[in-house]
């Protein structure tokens, strides 16, 4: 793995690619690099169609953003540590209690947290500019994400092979969406864009906002099932991993199983071409009014 930025969203896709080539369905890392590369794909598709109000500027910004979970991947591969953010993922991304979902989840919620703001961050620096000047197509993208959800949602719905798994699911995605997460990176951003000129307060925020980040991610990837359901007690039993596995390469096929609408993907809520919410559905699926996030993922 080639641990530098990538110069363009093509190359984003690319590499996204070649990850998801190199890993088993069923590992956890591959569920978020499968959603992330659905992301990716759909959001460079809009910069030619008129979607954005500055296309270079988000084509610049997603390769900035995608190149601090490829630092992640390449730090992993050559056995160093990842971020704090990355870290629940990365050691539990085998673990047969832990549904796909979950796994999707805490990718987002690494990347979309962490990794987001530092990349704003920095293309405000690169391109000197307030965050302002990219906060429209910032929100923009949630439209993106609400289009790729329902795709998305399919493909990451539980299926029987963790039994008694959906009630425990739909508590965590009423906990966590990619709308309010999306809102708190942009939080982040302005903070630290307020700490620039103060580098040691801004680097103890940074790091503050990492390790936060990552205690979340062990709570979203706390197992749902007991090992007892799977016949052997080990940490990697062959039961889990096999059932993991066939659910993968079903949903890879695109033929996710049916379940209740509750237990799905969380919803990034719409925003008008101005930056303002237009409501939409929650976290839940449920509408709402109007209300003022990840993705995978910018």
């Amino acid at each position: 793995m080639v641990a530098r930025t990538p110069a363009s969203v093509e190359e984003v896709v690319g590499r996204l690619r070649e990850i998801a080539a190199a890993l088993p369905l069923a590992d956890g890392v591959a569920v978020f690099n499968r959603l992330y590369l659905t992301v990716t794909e759909a959001v460079r598709d809009r910069l030619a169609d008129g979607y954005f109000t500055d296309p270079p500027a988000v084509a610049e910004l997603d390769a900035l953003f995608a190149g601090r979970y490829l630092l992640a991947v390449a730090a992993d591969a050559a056995g160093q540590e990842p971020p704090a953010c990355w870290r629940p993922l990365f050691a539990l991304r085998a673990h047969p209690g832990v549904h796909p979902l979950q796994f999707a989840l805490a990718g987002m919620n690494a990347h979309i947290q962490h990794d987001l703001p530092l990349a704003v961050v920095e293309l405000c620096r690169r391109r000197d500019c307030a965050p302002a000047g990219v906060e429209q197509d910032y929100h923009r993208i949630n439209g993106v994400l609400a289009e790729v959800e329902a795709v998305v949602r399919e493909q990451l719905l539980p299926g029987s092979e963790l039994p008694g798994c959906a009630e425990p699911l739909t508590h965590l995605l009423g906990a966590w969406s990619v709308g309010a997460a999306r809102e708190g990176a942009w939080s982040a951003v302005q903070a630290l864009w307020e700490l620039r000129g103060l580098p040691t307060a801004a680097q103890a925020f940074a790091t503050m906002l990492d390790s936060s980040v990552g205690l979340l991610g062990h709570a979203l990837l706390l197992p749902l099932v007991p090992y007892d359901n799977y016949g052997d007690h080990g940490g990697h039993d062959r039961a889990g991993r096999t059932a993991l596995a066939a659910d993968a390469e079903q949903h890879e096929g695109g033929a996710g199983p049916g379940t209740a609408a509750a237990a799905r993907l969380p919803e990034a809520r719409n925003r008008t071409a101005d930056g303002t919410d237009a409501g939409g559905p929650n976290r839940l699926g449920e509408p709402t009014g109007p209300i003022s996030p990840a993705g995978a993922a910018s």
